[in-house]
This record gives C-alpha cells, structure tokens and sequence, in this order.
C-alpha cells in the first residue's frame, strides 16, 4: 500500500482517513482527534497536533493503540500496513537470543498486565533488553509515562511514513 500524501490525508473521507490514521496509531480517539483537526500544512503540524491529543488520552486509550502492538522480538502477523511498520521497526529485535528476551517480556507482562512497548527503531537488541530490564523496576504510574512516551514517538515515526516524509 503506497504512502498517502499529506493532501490525500487532509481530503480523505473519514472513514478512509480513520483507516490510515489506525495504521499509526490504533486509539480510535486519537485517529478521530487528527481527523476532525484537519487540514495540516506541514508534518511538523500534524505531529504537533497529534502530541497534544496523546497528552489529553485516557489510559484506556493508550491500551486500545496497546493492544495493535506484539511482543517485542516477535513477528507481527498480518500483511496490513501497520504490521509491515512493526516489522521494519523490531528488525533489530528479531533474531539470535529470542529466550532471553521471551523470558523478559513474560517477566514484564506479569509485572504490568501488558505487552512491553518501546520505539525499537535504530535500537539495538541488547539496547531494547536492557530498557526493558530497566523498566521492570517502575512503579505502574511511572511505566504509565513512560509508555505514552515510547507510544508517541512510534506514532511520529509512523506519520512520517504515512504522508511519505520518512
């Protein structure tokens, strides 16, 4: 599926642009916050609007978008856009020492009730393990933030691709 222009997002139909904006970002609060926000003139625009909407979710929110995402380290399935994104950004993360970090994301995910979520792109394995070992030591309030960090800077990198910047 080609790229779609910052035009095309900006004149889509909503459910069309609803369907290209989930590929980013799955919270459908913050898809339908861009779409009622358009136009964007720039991509600095639309992410800076899209940081303004990640600050005024509700955690609830940030699980939904949770939910789109697979264990770290682990392919994601599908042949959709968002998928082919995962794959492209974990490819460091695939690969060699899968135990150790199979055992590390089960280790998170009894801690905090939830997949592990970094911005893997341009990290190495051994960087994403060690964060991950890291965190585990957060209270949930703190992994919170840290979550919706690591979440928006994925939907970033992702709007880039989507209008064809990055």
């Amino acid at each position: 599926m080609p790229s779609e222009s910052l035009e095309e997002l900006n004149t889509a139909e909503p459910e069309r642009a609803e369907r290209e904006l989930l590929a980013c970002c799955a919270a459908r609060r913050w898809a339908d916050e861009l779409i009622v926000r358009r136009p964007y003139h720039d991509l600095g625009t639309l992410r800076r609007v899209s940081d303004a909407v990640f600050h005024e979710l509700a955690w609830e929110d940030i699980e939904e978008a949770l939910a789109a995402h697979p264990r770290i380290g682990e392919r994601a399935s599908g042949d959709g856009r968002e998928a082919a994104w995962s794959r492209e950004e974990q490819s460091a993360a695939a690969g060699g020492g899968e135990a150790e970090l199979r055992t590390a994301n089960e280790e998170y995910e009894r801690r905090f009730g939830r997949v592990f979520l970094i911005a893997a792109a341009g990290r190495s394995r051994e960087e994403i393990l060690g964060e991950l070992r890291n965190r585990l030591g957060n209270d949930e309030e703190t992994e919170r933030a840290v979550v919706r960090e690591e979440l928006r800077r994925i939907v970033n990198l992702r709007l880039g691709k989507l209008v064809g910047a990055s």
